[in-house]
């Protein structure tokens, strides 16, 4: 590959350096890109101001078939279509030949769960933080998050009581959550023992902390309804207090929920329906979580997966 960019590419790069005053992260990807570019363009003898599309499009099969992901393809294409964007305002080029190429799609990484033993280790973990309201407080969100496979938007907004401006509540007696999801859908998530448990031992120390005219079931340090960032906070400093193997986050509980649910019933809707997705393709997901457990305990356990 060249040193540095010649011609049309060093003009180009100075323009983004000096007009477009691109960050110094980025100018340095965009430099490895067009410097790729070239090398393509001097190996094929090919001018750049007459490049077609055709060639393009060759060249990006090729860089694919180096094993580049689609990331950096995406990445590539972005900086060699601003390149040629630029030699057609310069008058230069009469057409864009990136204009019609899209890098594959990456594929969508899988959410990321916890295992049911360290699911129930973090609900169990007990800690003496010297305040015992607050103790009480987070292991009975990490109940139902986990138990319930809630958002924590509609964790945050679960109220003490139930009411006709509740956006959420739990209901003891029947055992069930009613909560209020995206697109402004009420469901009800039926709520375990463990989790109306710390439920009734919150609750027994919530009167401490929260002011007394605050509705919310969750309050911070200062008696009104927590927060999201509240509730990460409050996570990720229990999880690494418990020992958790990464960093817990709330919907990571949700996560956990589902693929834990679908791993013992295999009922897909019946996920969907409490999971609250409007589409049973959002909850397909959860299936593929499913086989790697499967994938991983064929490989732990049968004589034909393990190589000699």
């Amino acid at each position: 590959m060249a040193l540095a960019p010649e011609g049309d590419l060093a003009r180009y790069l100075d323009y983004l350096r000096v007009q477009r005053r691109l960050a110094a992260r980025t100018l340095t990807l965009y430099t490895d890109a067009l410097l790729r570019l070239q090398q393509l363009a001097e190996r094929d003898g090919v001018a750049l101001r007459q490049l077609q599309a055709a060639q393009a499009r060759r060249w990006l099969a090729a860089t694919h078939g180096e094993g580049l992901g689609p990331r950096t393809l995406a990445l590539l294409l972005s900086a060699w279509r601003g390149f040629y964007q630029w030699l057609g305002r310069e008058g230069l080029v009469t057409q864009n030949p990136i204009a019609g190429l899209r890098a594959p799609k990456a594929a969508k990484p899988l959410p990321k769960a916890l295992s049911a033993d360290d699911a129930v280790q973090l609900a169990d973990f007990k800690y003496d933080s010297g305040d015992a309201r607050i103790e009480a407080r987070d292991r009975c969100i990490v109940e139902l998050l986990y138990g319930c496979g809630l958002r924590v938007a509609e964790l945050v907004g679960l109220d003490a009581q139930a009411s006709g401006t509740a956006r959420g509540w739990v209901d003891q007696q029947s055992g069930e959550a009613q909560v209020l999801g995206k697109g402004g859908k009420r469901r009800s998530v039926p709520v375990g023992s463990a989790a109306l448990a710390a439920l009734q031992a919150w609750l027994a120390l919530r009167p401490e902390l929260a002011r007394a005219d605050e509705p919310a079931l969750f309050v911070g340090a200062r008696g009104a309804r927590i927060s999201d960032g509240q509730v990460r906070v409050a996570l990720k400093q229990r999880a690494l207090r418990a020992g958790m193997p990464s960093h817990v986050h709330p919907h990571m509980l949700r996560h956990s929920f589902a693929s834990h649910l679908l791993q013992s019933s295999g009922d897909l809707r019946g996920v969907q329906e409490l999971l609250g997705h409007a589409h049973i393709a959002t909850t397909q997901v959860y299936t593929k979580l499913d086989y790697q457990h499967l994938a991983k305990v064929y490989d732990a356990a049968h004589p034909r997966a393990k190589k000699k």
